[in-house]
């Protein structure tokens, strides 16, 4: 049963990474969520999608941290702005969140300002709650015991953290320890797009691990272009081969496995799904936007960006090239088409 993925909660009705996000996508039942992990300078880890906080909170309406806007460099780019590293835990609980595409999604910015910054913790008992609330609808039903709720943390900027004393993989094992999330059986998935880390965490843990990748200068969609792109060479089949000595999976641009022209148009798929499964790797795919920004021209609704279009309809190729699990903003319109797809694979429609 392909895997439908909450990315960053249910990111696409409620600003990403807050605990209201993470709630509303296990209710539209999402079978996994996806918190991206950053580090407060005390050493605790949190729910942001970067470090630099100016673009998801209103740190630039506390006065008493203006002087803390600072430029840096990050993963070789110079980012200006407000860094997690430089706040405590307290200091950032001060904070509050806000729309990080507002332009896209006008909807989500009633919001702003609701909802404090998420602790990976919070967001282990919010899962540990939802799980059990599910155990016991299904035996309420007489219905076997569901699968525990998966979760894919993201350690993000991990040799950042680690050139300021901040130690994400060594937290985040502690973390999932004291939770009891430590066997392959827990359903936690840790994703990086750096090798380094993921290998070295390869022979300190049981759990799967996945390996991001991005489209630039991967011969599975060369004509993509990304300024994020650091381990491109890794989409390849021999880069795969390597993938496998140490991970469980890849999570891949959707472009890598199913490529668009320049105006938009689907195009054959990929090769990529097939040799990722030749060495015996799991497929998750990223991202699946309703938008239609963020769709392929078969799937638009119209030419506004923001109004959103049949996702479903891009799911379903998709999971017809044969991913094994998808990460979307809107999961319960992933649940709709991959359920869909399921019956239809099964001859039931």
């Amino acid at each position: 049963m392909p895997v439908v993925i909450g990315h960053r909660g249910a990111s696409g009705y409620l600003p990403e990474h807050t605990l209201a996000a993470y709630y509303v996508a296990l209710e539209q039942g999402a079978d996994a969520l996806e918190p991206d992990l950053v580090m407060t300078r005390d050493g605790v880890l949190v729910a942001r999608h970067e470090n630099e906080l100016g673009g998801t909170t209103d740190v630039a309406e506390h006065a008493r941290f203006a002087s803390r806007r600072i430029t840096k460099q990050i993963d070789g780019e110079a980012v200006t702005g407000w860094f997690s590293e430089d706040f405590t835990l307290e200091e950032l609980k001060s904070l509050r969140a806000r729309e990080r595409i507002p332009a896209l999604r006008p909807h989500n910015v009633r919001f702003d300002g609701q909802f404090e910054i998420a602790t990976f913790e919070e967001i282990l008992r919010l899962r540990a709650a939802a799980d059990r609330e599910r155990r016991a609808r299904a035996a309420a039903r007489a219905m076997p015991a569901p699968a525990p709720i998966g979760l894919f943390p993201e350690l993000k900027h991990a040799s950042h953290f680690a050139s300021c004393g901040l130690p994400m993989a060594d937290e985040l094992l502690r973390t999932l320890a004291a939770h009891g999330c430590e066997g392959s059986e827990a359903g936690v998935f840790i994703e990086s797009f750096e090798p380094g880390i993921l290998r070295s965490l390869s022979r300190r843990t049981r759990l799967p691990l996945v390996q991001l990748l991005e489209a630039a200068g991967s011969p599975y969609s060369p004509e993509v272009e990304s300024r994020w792109c650091t381990y491109a060479e890794l989409a390849t089949p021999m880069g795969l081969a390597e993938v496998a000595g140490y991970a469980a999976a890849i999570g891949p641009d959707k472009s890598l496995v199913i490529p668009c022209d320049a105006a938009g148009r689907l195009q054959p798929s990929t090769r990529l799904v097939a040799d990722a499964h030749a060495q015996g790797l799991l497929v998750f795919a990223w991202t699946f936007r309703a938008e239609n920004a963020f769709l392929p021209l078969v799937a638009r609704s119209s030419t506004v960006a923001q109004e959103r279009g049949d996702l479903e309809q891009e799911i379903g190729a998709f999971l017809t090239a044969g991913i094994d699990g998808f990460f979307t903003d809107q999961p319960d319109i992933g649940v709709r088409a991959r359920d869909a797809f399921v019956r239809r694979a099964s001859g039931l429609t």
